[in-house]
């Protein structure tokens, strides 16, 4: 009985304290992440182009129907591909179904000169002439007589690879090579290779346990009737399985992505990389020594023209140097052509290589200035020149044109006073220095589509507060012709707002940062709102969205509940704004956010009265999740409560790669031996400081972010006497499906509810019909 008049004296101390604030379910279930997917019928242009031509066709969709489109970009005229009504009323004759005008579903395959297209209907195929405007089903024996001859096949099962003069054929068998000719049965096979075993296998299938015949990582090289191949030593890398407990008897499952193999921060056993040359005539196998950095990683990168060299990458453990090499095919000779150094680590995330002119040249990618740029070597590592330059950032490769030796990328932060992670697509000179120029200038983020020729680009731009806008231009820019623009009619009648964008300084008083806010949309700007930031620390990327967005991953219909919701990018939290930035977390992967996030929201309640910084939430998942109770409790009087979702809140049993790059792995030697060790903080570390209201959660069968790592949180807060809620999605992967992901999405507005509004009607549902009825 004291306990019950206790929680009621509580109930309504809480809800005093914040003046009988209720939750809007109602509003919040109206724009739900799954009933928004359609509100929006097109965002963007994707053009089918004709064969040979940067003519092309596209469909779109308004509140009005469904059209489509027909371009000629050399006469800049953009026309209907056919009348709608018309072409539903010949269709509606030949099948005798009615059609609906504004939603014919077909897919136009262009004829070679690009008079008519063909459609499949019902079993027919349609023919339609652009110039007569007319319909005609083509006669079966019209098909046969112009149909293309069928591949019959060699007769060469697919598991086999086919020299490039045809006369022999190399597969795998118990995880070796095997080599026959060609018209010879496979009982007349040779085995080209005895090393070969499960976990360091010829064979794409490294795990496998039988003797079945299967593809090899064995490639030919063209005009030799040689190989290489690389393989990788993973056997003693030790394993991270999951329990999955929903079908029969529970099982193990495989740790991460297919592979029973899991790498740790530190660990001792890892991966080794071995490069072999194979001769297949005199059946010689020639392995390359590419030894140089203790556990180092190999990739394959290029076959030159002449196929006389393999250009390899092999990258120091300690992710800070690198050297581009190329291989002799012949001997086997391998000679460094570039050697690059960057501390602390090298961005592996926006790397990037591009040969040309025969192989004569390659562009690679560096950030040795302090931003990501191009830079062009002739294939003997000498270098020529940069090709682009400046405090910015040079991202994708969109084109090369050989020709006229110019570079269409994507670039970032170039512009002044524009929001440095909008992408905007330039113009390089391959031969003249400083010669970029922006081909999109609109103020907004920017995805582009070069047509066949290069000569032309779909330019598809929006931010989170403007919609989408489908335009063509040339190759220098130029508008050609407008597209298409995003219809919102239906999403406006909803009562639907666009989110509001701002900048704040980051914790040291000068960085800009830039995010993102949702409001409820029966805002009332005399009221006090709890403020809510949902966080992903990167440092590969972060959780500010740049394109227009109807849901915001959610946070809009979070928002509705009753909460200002902001996301806001932070220092170390995204490569696009350069090394020092996006390396600010570097030796400090746990604590490294959070000062950002806290000062940016503080910021934004000195600017706002209606922001209540006395009532501060916090979500995210995977690493957002780890970020989140890192705040909750590094700043346990400041945050109030969060929600964490598979998150990895132990990053030394996180995979390898990510802790070791990121936060930094340091090498020793001790004697003969050289050893790796990391020690990352971790969230346990922190458990004895949580004051808040914490949520909880993993997926049973994660094999990204191991549930071991909710697990250790769990056991540190029960041995620290803490009250929390801890939930496991039965049968979920890192990736919440279905019934756990709505169930999680609608959790997280009760916990926030609950302990940000003081509304606890909620904790009385029984099931989600009582949610419904509530609605």
């Amino acid at each position: 009985m004291k306990k019950v008049l206790l929680g009621i004296i509580l109930f309504m101390f809480v809800v005093s304290l914040f003046g009988q604030q209720k939750a809007n379910y109602r509003l919040a279930d109206k724009f739900f992440i799954t009933k928004m997917g359609n509100i929006v019928p097109s965002r963007d242009v994707k053009p089918g182009f004709l064969k040979d031509s940067d003519k092309f066709w596209y469909t779109y969709k308004t509140c009005e129907g469904k059209n489509y489109y027909f371009v000629d970009p050399k006469s800049g005229k953009r026309e209907m591909l056919f009348d709608p009504v018309r072409l539903a009323e010949q269709l509606g004759e030949i099948t005798n179904k009615a059609y609906n005008s504004k939603d014919i579903n077909i897919v136009p395959s262009f004829t070679e000169e690009g008079k008519n297209f063909r459609f499949q209907l019902e079993g027919k195929t349609i023919e339609y002439s652009l110039a007569s405007g007319k319909c005609r089903v083509v006669p079966k024996e019209e098909l046969e007589k112009n149909a293309l001859p069928k591949k019959t096949g060699n007769g060469i099962s697919s598991v086999y690879s086919l020299s490039p003069d045809k006369s022999l054929i190399v597969y795998t068998k118990d995880h070796n090579l095997w080599l026959k000719k060609s018209e010879e049965p496979d009982s007349l096979s040779v085995q080209l290779t005895s090393d070969g075993c499960r976990d360091f296998s010829y064979s794409d299938d490294d795990e496998g346990e039988n003797a079945r015949v299967f593809t090899t990582k064995a490639r030919w090289i063209k005009g030799q009737n040689r190989l290489y191949v690389l393989r990788v030593d993973k056997r003693e890398v030790g394993t991270l399985p999951v329990v999955e407990t929903l079908s029969g008897r529970p099982r193990l499952l495989k740790s991460s992505f297919g592979s029973s193999k899991y790498m740790m921060p530190g660990d001792k056993a890892v991966l080794h990389f071995e490069l072999s040359f194979i001769d297949a005539e005199s059946r010689v196998v020639t392995k390359v020594n590419l030894d140089k950095w203790r556990d180092q990683k190999v990739q394959l990168l290029h076959v030159s023209a002449d196929n006389h060299y393999l250009y390899i990458q092999r990258t120091k453990r300690t992710c800070d140097e690198l050297d581009l090499c190329k291989v002799d095919t012949y001997t086997g000779e391998v000679t460094v052509i570039l050697h690059e150094t960057c501390k602390p680590y090298i961005n592996d995330r926006m790397q990037a290589i591009m040969f040309l002119n025969d192989d004569q040249e390659f562009l690679w990618w560096s950030e040795r200035t302090g931003w990501g740029h191009y830079y062009l070597y002739s294939s003997d590592g000498t270098f020529r020149r940069a090709v682009t330059s400046g405090a910015w950032t040079a991202g994708e490769i969109m084109r090369i044109d050989s020709v006229k030796r110019e570079l269409y990328v994507l670039g970032y932060g170039r512009e002044e006073n524009r929001h440095p992670y909008y992408a905007h697509l330039y113009k390089a000179s391959l031969d003249k220095v400083g010669t970029v120029k922006l081909l999109t200038p609109e103020d907004a983020n920017h995805k582009v589509t070069m047509s066949p020729s290069g000569k032309y680009f779909i330019d598809t731009y929006s931010r989170v507060d403007l919609a989408p806008h489908s335009i063509l231009r040339d190759k220098n820019g130029k508008l050609v012709c407008e597209l298409a623009e995003a219809d919102l009619t239906a999403l406006y009648a909803t009562g639907w707002k666009m989110p509001e964008r701002f900048m704040v300084k980051a914790a040291d008083g000068v960085t800009d940062l830039y995010g993102v806010m949702w409001k409820p949309f029966d805002f009332d700007s005399t009221r006090h709102y709890p403020i809510i930031s949902y966080v992903y620390p990167g440092p590969q990327q972060d959780a500010l969205p740049v394109d227009f967005t109807i849901t915001g991953n959610d946070n809009c219909a979070l928002a509705q509940v009753g909460f200002i919701v902001v996301t806001i990018g932070h220092r170390g939290g995204t490569p696009i704004r350069g090394h020092y930035y996006s390396t600010f977390g570097f030796g400090n992967l746990r604590d490294y956010p959070l000062a950002d996030n806290k000062f940016a929201l503080e910021q934004l309640a000195d600017r706002h009265p209606f922001v209540d910084i006395s009532r501060v939430g916090i979500f995210g998942h995977s690493g957002g999740a780890f970020m989140s109770v890192a705040a909750l409790c590094t700043y346990p009087d400041f945050y109030k409560a969060a929600v964490a979702t598979s998150g990895n809140h132990d990053n030394n049993i996180y995979n390898q790669a990510w802790g070791e790059t990121f936060h930094g792995v340091r090498e020793e030697v001790k004697g003969k031996d050289t050893v790796f060790t990391v020690k990352i903080p971790t969230n346990m570390e922190l458990a004895k400081n949580l004051k808040g209201h914490l949520l909880i959660v993993t997926g049973e069968v994660d094999n990204n972010v191991h549930p071991a790592h909710t697990y250790r949180m769990v056991d540190a807060l029960l041995k620290a006497g803490k009250h929390f809620e801890m939930y496991v999605l039965p049968g979920q992967q890192h990736m919440y499906k279905g019934a756990a992901d709505v169930f999680m999405r609608r959790k997280l507005w009760f916990h926030f509810a609950k302990h940000l509004l003081g509304d606890y009607s909620a904790e009385s549902f029984s099931d989600m019909e009582e949610f419904n009825q509530l609605k």
